[in-house]
């Protein structure tokens, strides 16, 4: 099979395959068989009229259409793994017939979207400020008020309600006096101050007493989900059946035994304090390469064709609605629910995309410049970890990876995350 390829601009290339005859004859044969089963011929069963007949009835065109759908994708993909090393496809070819006549070699075109080139600029010795990582007595205080929050008891109180009380509530809601579906609920829990219902409506409770019923007027957002009710004027009859308010109790040696394994508040604090400082490392960790990253794309020059980005996309709402699956909402029922569609879905993700494309591309290029790669030994380390993580056999999961063919792509992630390593070892850090 003779291939030539050549460059058309800066992301797109083509490639011209010839397909000897005795090679394209074994995709027409294949038609053969698939057409011989959906052609009549007189006197033989379907399946059963010999090649020679049915092109003498209908003409060997008959079979192209099949033949081609068995030729050109074989041809094509063998074609792409003959020029690997100077040009990488990274979108779905267009296709061009240039010679299908009997006895001759079948030709084709193929054109397709190139993986960009990168020119990588300043990735050495980039200046970095290293974001704080310290933990104060105040950052200890607020993760114990938040603690001292989530573990009150809530008590029944008479008096009038206050933001934070916790509501039991019946309620009808109506719109231009009539009914509207789900706006109907019996004893509904409501903290005030939640943000739960549309704005206004948690406000207007506030000093009302268990066993009162009143009138809340609030009006729909003009974004709200349900395109019928949106920007509408709405009435809401409410009663409030009880009345519930938040006992917090005191932060001392009692509350530390109470909500953890500790003797004492100290201890508690101590535990804390370690923790956060834990996170705060980690958060700074994260920020820093993060910076270092985005410092290194910004010095690069490449252009990301359009077919890559749209590939990124699909994936990243694939993931997202794989997540939603996972929750148990179904992608169809998240469009419904907040008023969009596929499209908007596409374009909240397109920046992303991009931008996290573009940071792939020049990290895979730090890493052939610096030739960084990824051992037998550190790919076992990772798979070890993520077997942990997931409670299983390290030698099964990496079965498991293996067959869905994961294992590259994560020896790619590991690659990438060496080159961002280089980039902070090699960065001035204040």
């Amino acid at each position: 099979m003779n291939v030539t390829a050549e460059r058309l601009d800066k992301t797109k290339a083509q490639v011209t395959v010839e397909v000897p005859v005795e090679k394209f004859e074994e995709s027409l044969q294949h038609a053969y068989r698939i057409v011989s089963k959906k052609v009549n011929v007189p006197g033989f069963r379907k399946g059963k009229a010999p090649r020679r007949i049915i092109e003498n009835m209908y003409g060997t065109e008959i079979l192209y259409e099949e033949a081609l759908q068995h030729a050109v994708p074989r041809a094509y993909f063998q074609a792409l793994d003959q020029i690997k090393d100077e040009y990488t496809a990274v979108s779905d070819p267009e296709y061009e017939i240039v010679q299908l006549e009997k006895g001759k070699p079948f030709i084709f075109k193929a054109k397709f979207d190139l993986k960009p080139e990168v020119k990588l600029g300043e990735y050495k010795g980039l200046e970095l400020e290293k974001p704080s990582a310290e933990i104060g007595p105040a950052d200890v205080d607020n993760e114990l008020e938040r603690m001292q929050q989530r573990y009150a008891k809530l008590v029944v109180v008479e008096g009038p309600a206050e933001k934070g009380d916790v509501l039991t509530i019946d309620f009808v809601g109506k719109v231009d006096g009539q009914p509207f579906e789900g706006g109907k609920g019996e004893n509904y829990p409501l903290e005030l101050g939640s943000n739960t219902f549309i704005p206004g409506f948690e406000d207007q409770l506030i000093g009302v007493k268990a066993g009162e019923t009143v009138d809340v007027n609030v009006t729909f957002p003009e974004e709200y989900h349900v395109t019928e009710l949106a920007g509408k004027d709405a009435v809401f009859t409410v009663t409030v059946k009880e009345n519930k308010r938040k006992e917090l109790s005191p932060l001392d040696d009692e509350f530390a035994k109470d909500v953890s394994e500790f003797s004492t508040l100290q201890e508690l604090r101590a535990d804390i304090e370690n923790k956060l400082k834990e996170a705060a490392q980690k958060k700074a960790e994260s920020e820093l390469r993060v910076a270092a990253v985005k410092k290194a794309t910004e010095n690069a020059e490449i252009e990301i064709p359009q077919s890559m980005i749209e590939n990124r996309v699909n994936t990243m709402v694939e993931n997202f609605a794989y997540r939603l699956q996972q929750q148990g909402i179904s992608f169809d029922y998240y469009m419904q629910a907040t008023n969009t569609n596929i499209d908007d879905i596409k374009n909240n993700y397109r920046t992303e995309a991009e931008a996290s494309l573009r940071s792939d591309l020049v990290l895979e290029a730090i890493a052939k410049a610096e030739s960084i790669t990824v051992s037998e030994e550190e790919l076992d380390e990772e798979i070890k970890k993520m077997a942990e993580r997931y409670k299983q056999e390290p030698a099964k999961f990496r079965e498991v990876m293996e067959k869905q063919g994961q294992i590259s792509s994560l020896k790619f992630g590991i690659m990438l995350d060496k080159a961002v390593d280089f980039i902070i070892e090699q960065a001035k850090i204040s």
